[in-house]
């Protein structure tokens, strides 16, 4: 262990205790960015007037790894809440092409370390072809935060080990609270509502923190009939496909194993010729009853899945607490406790997270230093 480096004392390795970490990041990333004497979100600044954000047609994300995870799940928080269309680029993409101009957009720049190489020139492009921009980092004097018109800053506290866990769950949160913010500038949503959903964000740290233990006991037990395996294939519906994507990443980045992601619906177009009891299969099948669209998304998942099961029993299912039918058909689930669809993915990476660990600690992986990788990727 490197003497420079803090202890992960009463953890083994860094990536543990970060995970663990997780109330916390998200806890002080809300209340950075909450005044609950007024009931505001607000941003950490923000250089352009207010009316601006109020008449936004279009938001793109920019963002590479895990953070472009998080922007996926972000386009579809701020689409279902403020009616704006986004689109998700990978920054190594965007910042090599010429954005058509466009009045009233914003670009929304991602990344951990505010040093990421291809982030900070797309960022740089943008403001080039003059697009306003807000920046979402985790270190308050980087390079991305100084440089955007806007920052929202993620509080997760220095993260050692290379993957990416609570840095991931506070970008989560603050793409949240960026829809809130969103939502009360354009009015979109009522103040009631608007109430009631910070509320609920506030109640999950207590939530990740009670069923942290839980988790990382089963994961430890389902691991050891996985970890052998080369290649796992991951599904997930709506806002739950880019927590499939950051599962199979955290599977690749310390397992070394060939993990691929594909919307639930996409299965049977193609990627099925793939499933025999060779190839374990982890589906996200989460529901949130009070939501009709998340409810159909889910009895199209279970028909599904009734069909993986045909052909092959190596499945890993995330469900909601309660569902004893999934439970009953596929013996290795994690159950995630039942808050709002918008709310699951912070909840949903955990089992993931841990999963991975435990397949990379069964393989005698050093989890903190995946090989071949860095914590922050730079410019050339």
């Amino acid at each position: 262990m490197n003497a420079s480096l803090p202890s992960p004392s009463p953890y083994s390795t860094f990536m543990l205790k970060e995970v663990y970490d997780q109330p916390e990041a998200v806890r002080e990333t809300l209340q950075r960015h909450f005044n609950p004497s007024t009931g505001a979100v607000f941003l950490d600044r923000c250089s352009f007037p207010v009316k601006d954000i109020s008449q936004l047609r279009k938001i793109t994300i920019v963002a590479s790894g895990a953070s472009r995870h998080a922007g996926l799940c972000g386009k579809l928080m701020i689409e279902d809440l403020v009616g704006i269309p986004v689109e998700v680029e990978h920054a190594s993409e965007y910042c090599y092409r010429r954005p058509l101009r466009e009045d009233k957009s914003l670009v929304v720049a991602i990344t951990q370390s505010g040093e990421t190489g291809d982030t900070i020139a797309a960022q740089r492009l943008a403001q080039e072809s003059g697009f306003c921009t807000l920046a979402i980092s985790n270190v308050v004097d980087s390079t991305i935060a100084r440089e955007a018109h806007a920052t929202l800053f993620t509080v997760a506290g220095r993260e050692v080990a290379i993957p990416a866990t609570k840095s991931f769950t506070a970008q989560l949160t603050a793409l949240y609270l960026l829809a809130i913010y969103l939502a009360a500038a354009r009015q979109s949503l009522a103040a009631e509502v608007i109430g009631a959903r910070v509320k609920e964000l506030a109640a999950i740290p207590e939530v990740i923190q009670n069923m942290l233990p839980a988790v990382d006991e089963r994961a430890r037990e389902i691991a050891a009939s996985y970890y052998r395996d080369q290649t796992f294939t991951f599904l997930g519906r709506g806002v739950h496909y880019p927590i499939a994507l950051e599962g199979a990443l955290k599977l690749k980045e310390i397992s070394y194993i060939h993990a691929e992601a594909y919307p639930s619906g996409e299965l049977r177009h193609g990627p099925t010729a793939l499933i025999d009891d060779t190839q374990p299969v982890v589906a996200i099948a989460t529901r949130d009853l009070k939501d009709d669209q998340s409810v159909l998304r889910y009895q199209k998942s279970v028909s599904l899945l009734r069909e993986i099961r045909e052909r092959s029993t190596r499945q890993v299912l995330l469900v909601s607490e309660g569902d004893e039918d999934l439970q009953r058909l596929v013996p290795d689930c994690f159950a995630v406790p039942r808050v709002s669809e918008l709310l699951l993915p912070i909840l949903e990476i955990i089992p993931l997270q841990l999963f991975a660990y435990h397949v990379a600690t069964l393989n005698n992986y050093d989890v903190d230093k995946p090989r071949n990788l860095m914590k922050s990727v730079r410019e050339d």
